[in-house]
C-alpha cells in the first residue's frame, strides 16, 4: 500500500493485521471478508481457527494461505493470509510438547520474521497456569533464537493485559486469568528480552483501548474490554513503525483486529 508523507510525496506501506476470529467458520458468517477486502492488508494472522483446512473450501483471492491446526477438532489454531510468498514457514516451536494444539505460525520474509501465536489461555482458576508458565518460557526462547538471524515481529493473541491500563476493571480481575501475576510477569520478561509493545510504543497513556470484551454483562457495549491481541516488534525495528492499530469497531468476534503499518 501507499500513504502520502506530509510534503505530499507517496512512501511504501506495508500493512499487518491479526484477529482472533473465534472460529473461522462462524466468522465468515459475520465479516470477516468484509474486513479483508476493507482493509486488505499485505499479511493477516489468523487465532483460534477452530477447524483443518480441508473442513471448508475457503477462498481468499490474492492471498496465499497457511494453516496450524489442532489435533483436536474445533479447537484452538493459527493461519495467515499473505500476499507475498513468504520465503519459508514453520508451524509450532520444534518442541514436540507444544506441536498438538497449532499455536505458532512462523513466516521468513526478506526483511523480517512474522510470527502468529494464540497463546495458551490460563483457564478458570489459573487451572492451566503451570503449562503457560512452560510454554512462556520455550517461545520466548524460540524468539531469541530468530531475534539472532534478522528482525523479529510477533502478533496476535497474547492472552494477557499487561498492565492495568489494558483493561477496564484491573482492581475486580486481578489474579484472573489474563491478569494475574504470573501471566503479566512472564510478558515483562518477553519484553525485556528484546521487544517493544507497538501500541504503546505510540500511544503510553492512551485509555479504553481494547481488543477483546467478554460476551457477558453487554460488555462490548459498555466497552468494558481488556487488550490481549499485540503486535511486538523486535528492539531496533521500532523505526519502522508508521502506527499501532485497533479496529474496535470490528465486529464477528468476542475479539477485534489489530493492525500495524510499517514504513521502509
Amino acid at each position: 500500500m501507499k500513504k502520502e508523507d506530509v510534503d505530499g510525496r507517496e512512501k511504501e506501506m506495508k500493512k499487518l493485521c491479526s484477529w482472533n476470529v473465534n472460529g473461522l467458520r462462524a466468522c465468515m458468517k459475520k465479516g470477516f471478508l468484509d474486513f479483508l477486502e476493507k482493509e486488505a492488508p499485505d499479511v493477516l494472522c489468523v487465532q483460534e481457527t477452530k477447524m483443518q483446512p480441508e473442513q471448508a473450501d475457503f477462498v481468499f483471492p490474492g492471498y496465499e494461505v497457511y494453516w496450524n491446526s489442532a489435533v483436536k477438532k474445533g479447537y484452538s489454531g493459527t493461519a495467515v493470509l499473505t500476499k507475498e510468498t513468504p520465503l519459508s514457514v514453520s508451524p509450532d516451536l520444534g518442541l514436540d510438547r507444544h506441536n498438538t494444539e497449532g499455536r505458532t505460525l512462523t513466516l521468513e520474509y526478506p526483511d523480517f520474521y512474522l510470527v502468529n501465536v494464540y497463546v495458551p489461555n490460563a483457564q478458570s482458576e489459573l487451572a492451566r497456569i503451570d503449562y503457560r508458565m512452560e510454554w512462556e518460557d520455550d517461545f520466548r526462547a524460540y524468539l531469541g533464537g530468530l531475534k539472532e538471524k534478522k528482525p523479529v515481529i510477533v502478533t496476535g493473541d497474547f492472552n494477557v493485559a499487561k498492565e492495568e491500563i489494558d483493561l477496564k476493571n484491573p482492581k475486580s480481575n486481578r489474579g484472573n486469568a489474563g491478569f494475574s501475576d504470573e501471566e503479566r510477569g512472564k510478558m515483562r520478561e518477553l519484553l525485556a528480552s528484546g521487544f517493544v509493545d507497538s501500541f504503546r510504543y505510540l500511544y503510553p497513556d492512551r485509555t479504553d483501548a481494547y481488543s477483546w470484551w467478554s460476551y457477558r454483562f453487554k460488555a462490548r457495549e459498555k466497552n468494558a474490554g481488556w487488550r490481549i491481541d499485540y503486535f511486538l516488534v523486535s528492539s531496533g525495528y521500532e523505526r519502522h513503525i508508521e502506527d499501532s492499530l485497533i479496529y474496535a469497531e470490528q465486529t464477528g468476534s468476542d475479539h477485534c483486529p489489530v493492525g500495524l503499518l510499517l514504513k521502509k
